[in-house]
């Protein structure tokens, strides 16, 4: 069985070397959905039954590791060092700074970077983080899984 949590959140970030509009600071609506595969629990009186994993421990897991981190927070690429430098001159500024550019790509990636070793965590039975996926407007996004995520 598959189950699939969505969150919302916001952020700023450039993409330094785009063409386009992209390369100046702006900033997004994020949503992230995060699915997960497992077996779904068959026993009278555990709190999960019927259940792959409880909703709320797949938000939680979400908020914990990304939502919570990057909510209105700058996201900027360690090598952007213009912007690195000024929003660092910006004093109790959120910034998170990345060892990548913080395209949609990116964000996915690193989302499931950050939320792969948990998943196991979160019940004693085996659960897989099938995918990950990143909003950046609601007509563009990009998938990180575990497949895309051993080729990289």
């Amino acid at each position: 069985m598959i189950i699939t949590r969505r969150l919302e959140f916001d952020s700023g970030h450039r993409i330094p070397d785009h063409r386009s509009l992209c390369r100046h600071l702006h900033g997004h609506r994020y949503a992230l959905e995060v699915t997960v595969s497992g077996d779904v629990t068959r026993m009278d009186g555990d709190p999960r039954n019927g259940m792959v994993l409880d909703f709320s421990e797949v938000k939680t897991l979400m908020r914990q590791h990304v939502v919570d981190v990057w909510d209105h927070a700058f996201l900027v690429y360690q090598g952007d060092l213009q912007i690195l430098n000024f929003l660092n001159s910006l004093p109790e500024h959120r910034t998170v700074v990345l060892d990548v550019v913080p395209t949609a790509e990116n964000l996915a990636a690193k989302a499931f970077e950050l939320l792969h070793p948990h998943i196991g965590d979160l019940c004693a039975k085996a659960l897989t983080l099938e995918n990950v996926r990143i909003y950046e407007t609601p007509n563009c996004w990009a998938d990180a899984s575990q497949a895309n995520q051993q080729h990289n």
